[in-house]
């Protein structure tokens, strides 16, 4: 039974696993050793020549994230680009995004990457308060911050994402709508906002077990997030996933992507693909990925989606989005039963207002965004 919607297109996702230092709140595969960096480039552009069976569309989007994608030197893209560009159909509009953190994007370096075919920059920047900064062991202050994206902008990259946190400790209403103000008066295309989250392993959830920090409260949390929704919506942004902002024309197309299921190649360690049946992800290790890919015996790992499995990710990625869930989609999909099951669980929170049904596509209303993880969770199936 497949599912993914990907009208003859595909993705392809790098992982770039090197980072300068770790943040406190980081629990993604990544290495602060860049010793191995060449070796990396050589395999990944390997790697892409062993899996270009996989991908026998047109590639219509191309997203570099990590770890830190802007510890790449512009040679090193330069020969990614040049392996990409040989085993897959890259469509000529294609959207090739690159995350960059403030500290990596001087002047030199941006003048170079405007001249790759990259055309969308995601700067991660999560504070504009350089306490906020200090705090996530972030390695830019908030004046790098801005003249990233002016240097950027100065640079013709007309089509840039920062990213924001909030939900912090000791963040005020204040501080966040400083930081909104900030973002805003850059004049960039999109915003992904994400509230912090505790991870194990990282040494944020360490410092909180220490009773070293203490979280923001819930009603503290709900109130920056209804800021957050009511400051983007006056600013032109539209909310069209629960954490994502954009101005029209400026969605992410990449993460569009993975929110209608579509199919996508995950190449470097720790990477996951979707072939539209199966999920499968390379090793997280760096030494085992690049003796993989050496050998022609790359590691991975695969899971096959159950039928519960699969409607549980179809509520998921749907209910997310200004998109909804296309009832039609359901029932073709996963058949009467699954969709009765659906319409019943979802029938309170309809009658409350929270869900609504239009045009026969089921979406979260502005009330039902607040408290989407547990409508979510209600709707799918154990």
């Amino acid at each position: 039974m497949q599912h993914n919607n990907n009208s003859g297109s595909a993705g392809i996702y790098l992982h770039i696993p090197f980072c300068k230092t770790k943040c406190t709140y980081c629990d993604f595969y990544m290495l602060t050793n860049e010793s191995q960096i060449d070796k990396f480039v050589e395999a990944i552009c390997a790697e892409s020549a062993l899996r270009k069976d996989e991908i026998q569309e047109e590639v219509k989007t191309i997203y570099f994230g990590g770890g830190t994608p802007s510890r790449l030197s512009t040679n090193h893209f330069e020969k990614i680009f040049e392996a990409l560009y040989l085993n897959y159909k890259i469509d000529s509009k294609a959207e090739i995004t690159v995350e960059a953190n403030p500290d990596d994007l001087s002047d030199v370096y941006l003048k170079t990457l405007s001249q790759l075919p990259v055309n969308r920059l995601s700067i991660g920047i999560q504070s504009f308060n350089d306490e906020e900064l200090k705090f996530l062991s972030r390695r830019h202050s908030s004046q790098q911050a801005i003249s990233s994206v002016k240097t950027a902008q100065s640079h013709g990259f007309n089509n840039i994402s920062v990213d924001l946190m909030y939900g912090l400790p000791d963040q005020t209403e204040e501080i966040w709508r400083d930081n909104l103000e900030q973002m805003t008066n850059l004049g960039v295309q999109h915003l992904s906002a994400y509230h912090l989250i505790y991870e194990e392993k990282t040494r944020m959830y360490n410092m909180l077990k220490a009773g070293k920090i203490k979280p923001v409260d819930e009603e503290l949390s709900t109130t920056m997030f209804s800021m957050l929704i009511d400051w983007m919506k006056k600013h032109n942004f539209i909310q069209y996933e629960i954490s994502a902002f954009g101005k029209e024309g400026y969605f992410s197309q990449h993460n569009t992507s993975y929110w209608k299921n579509r199919k996508y190649l995950g190449l470097g360690p720790a990477a996951h693909s979707y072939n539209g049946y199966d999920r499968s992800w390379n090793i997280s290790s760096l030494h085992r990925y690049i003796k993989g890919v050496e050998s022609g015996n790359l590691e991975r790992e695969a899971e096959h989606l159950s039928i519960n499995e699969k409607y549980n990710e179809f509520i998921l990625t749907g209910l997310r989005t200004m998109w909804g869930i296309d009832l039609s989609d359901m029932i073709n999909i996963f058949g009467e039963d699954m969709y009765n099951y659906c319409i019943e669980n979802a029938q309170p929170y309809i009658n409350a207002g929270k869900l609504i049904i239009q045009e026969n596509t089921l979406k979260l209303t502005q009330k039902g965004i607040f408290i989407s993880d547990g409508i979510m969770s209600d709707l799918m199936r154990v």
